[in-house]
């Protein structure tokens, strides 16, 4: 059922922002090795685009809004179309995996996880 309220309302981008101690290290994950390309350089923050409508912003934790933590109750989900092709990219880029390639009868999804340089999680999956 739409919600009358919000039947006009429509969201063009998201936008995710996470936060760390060490930023260009941070970028320099991002960008060779996730791939993503800087959209918005805001000095302290850096926003990466990650789909046609995706990003994610890596902020500088002594500036933001919150401040990086040890926790990182978070899991970066990226849906794509060939996990295996993923996963030897990682690999190869020398990062641990320490979640392997797993099909999800349950979930419908074929997927993978490791971390960021700071412990951030990072999903990469398909649809079964």
């Amino acid at each position: 059922m739409v919600n009358e309220a919000a039947r006009n309302l429509s969201v063009e981008k998201s936008i995710v922002f996470i936060y760390f101690n060490d930023l260009p290290k941070a970028m320099d994950f991002y960008e060779n090795v996730m791939g993503f390309n800087l959209e918005i350089d805001q000095g302290w923050c850096k926003i990466y685009r990650t789909s046609a409508s995706g990003y994610v912003g890596l902020v500088d934790g002594s500036r933001g809004f919150h401040k990086a933590s040890e926790t990182k109750p978070i899991i970066l989900c990226f849906r794509v179309a060939d996990v295996e092709s993923w996963h030897s990219h990682i690999v190869d880029k020398g990062i641990d995996i320490h979640h392997p390639i797993k099909n999800s009868e349950e979930l419908k999804i074929r997927a993978f996880l490791f971390n960021d340089p700071e412990g951030h999680t990072i999903e990469i999956q398909s649809a079964l």
